[in-house]
């Protein structure tokens, strides 16, 4: 077996599994868009209010990974240049888009906080105890995390929960402290989510660096065997 032909198998199988693993994807997240009622019986409330959550991030994913599967399988077995170079393309589209959010993340940490407080405050502020869907993803996200607010129980100061409730959602201060007051808030100065997030991710450095080198090598492997190939059907 030539190393063009061993290539292209491997390029065949690598992308099937990609394309079956978005094609699971995108059936769980429409499944759950869907039914949802479903997750509901099976996996319990929690677990199916978190589901539901990230059903279109799922969809979002699935569809991303069933195109570059299909474009990537299809390129190799048909020994299509256009399929190859369009497979190339996005993963190269991808792999800078990733470079790019790190750099922003590493360099830009203060300004993407600004920017989430000028976007993500307002809506939490007019939103969370008004709209479900607002109030259930906040809640989960601050119980799962163990935060208050974007950046501390300030956030809710003005906001239509505070007002309604006249009191800070109970994430905002120790179990054993209620009604959630200022003060209560105040004394027990739960960190807000932005920066729990941060710290959360801080203290995994080392297995979310992992991960995002072993996504890159991946990446950088899919586009120089595609690419050779590529090249090659011309010497063919």
């Amino acid at each position: 077996m030539g190393c063009f032909t061993f290539l292209k198998v491997m390029m065949i199988l690598f992308n099937l599994a990609i394309f079956l693993g978005g094609g699971t994807l995108l059936g769980v997240g429409i499944w759950v868009v869907v039914d949802g009622n479903s997750f509901m019986s099976i996996f319990g409330n929690t677990n199916a209010l978190q589901f539901v959550n990230v059903s279109y991030f799922l969809i979002a994913i699935g569809a991303i990974l069933v195109v570059l599967g299909f474009l990537g399988c299809c390129g190799a077995q048909k020994e299509s240049k256009c399929l190859l170079i369009m497979f190339f393309s996005i993963v190269l589209i991808i792999f800078i888009a990733e470079i790019a959010a790190a750099v922003v993340a590493l360099v830009y940490t203060s300004l993407a906080e600004g920017i989430l407080e000028a976007t993500v405050k307002p809506t939490l502020q007019s939103q969370y105890g008004k709209s479900p869907e607002v109030t259930q993803f906040w809640n989960v996200t601050m119980e799962e995390v163990k935060c208050c607010g974007l950046s501390n129980y300030t956030d809710f100061n003005g906001s239509y929960y505070l007002a309604t409730h006249n009191t800070y959602p109970p994430f905002c201060c120790s179990p054993s402290q209620s009604p959630c007051d200022e003060a209560a808030a105040q004394k027990t100065q739960v960190q807000g989510c932005f920066q729990q997030l941060l710290s959360d991710i801080r203290k995994n450095a080392g297995v979310v660096g992992g991960v995002a080198a072993g996504i890159c090598v991946l990446e950088i492997a899919a586009m120089t065997v595609s690419m050779y190939l590529y090249c090659h059907l011309d010497r063919k």
